[in-house]
């Protein structure tokens, strides 16, 4: 397995974009907090959630993306179970989810956009005082954030079992460790 160091040049090498890295961070910290909770091994995991999108900038068409980001990884000597879970996250791809690993990264991948989004819009401007209820009100709200899929953020905890608050809540928590990472602090 390639180390998170590697994992992080390549993401910057091929990613310029500030929010698009911070969302990179942002699904790696909730994967990993699953990967905590269910007994996984924490950086495997956590180098799928950072990868995920790494080619996004370059190739942002769904005839692209993440297709040709895991021709690179396959050069480059991932294993095919992170190709696997990164093709499964996009559901044009044609790669179903199968495994805990990739449920997981579908279920992370917008909720923590989505979660990000909703304590950037506080007047803190931080996850540390977000609560799930406030990011639950914000999913009924067709305006916000209405590029993120509601659809696609329950099916996501229906694919890890959980209530969608709990994931939610889950979430929040897990973003809220690496918040000056993700530039979740705020004011606080």
């Amino acid at each position: 397995m390639v180390s998170r160091t590697d994992a992080w040049a390549l993401l910057t090498a091929w990613t310029a974009s500030e929010s698009l890295r911070k969302h990179a961070l942002g699904v790696e910290a909730a994967v990993r907090g699953y990967a905590r909770k269910c007994g996984e091994n924490e950086d495997e995991w956590g180098i799928v959630g950072l990868l995920h999108d790494f080619d996004y900038e370059r190739y942002p068409s769904a005839a692209d993306h993440p297709f040709r980001g895991c021709e690179e990884l396959r050069r480059r000597g991932y294993p095919e179970w992170v190709t696997k879970a990164i093709l499964s996250h996009a559901n044009y791809s044609g790669v179903p989810r199968q495994t805990p690993l990739e449920h997981t990264l579908f279920a992370c991948d917008e909720m923590a956009g989505f979660v990000t989004a909703a304590a950037l819009v506080r007047p803190s401007k931080s996850v540390l005082d977000l609560e799930a209820a406030s990011v639950m009100k914000r999913m009924k709200d067709k305006a916000f954030a209405r590029g993120v899929s509601r659809e696609d953020l329950r099916l996501g905890a229906e694919e890890i079992n959980l209530p969608l608050d709990a994931h939610v809540a889950n979430v929040i928590t897990f973003l809220r460790e690496q918040a000056d990472a993700l530039g979740l602090r705020g004011t606080l």
